[in-house]
């Protein structure tokens, strides 16, 4: 699985139950929740 930041414990986390998606310009991203607190984690990817 990918790693994010979590905004709210401040520290990188393992993204938990992430899933794919496209964002409006065409970037891919990843998006989750954080193992630890449960809050929203998000992470660009880029064009791949």
């Amino acid at each position: 699985m990918a790693e994010g930041r979590c905004m709210h414990c401040r520290k990188q986390v393992e993204i938990k139950d992430g899933k794919e998606i496209e964002m409006k310009r065409g970037l891919k991203a990843i998006q989750g929740v954080c193992p630890d607190c449960g809050t929203k984690v998000f992470r660009i990817l880029g064009k791949k």
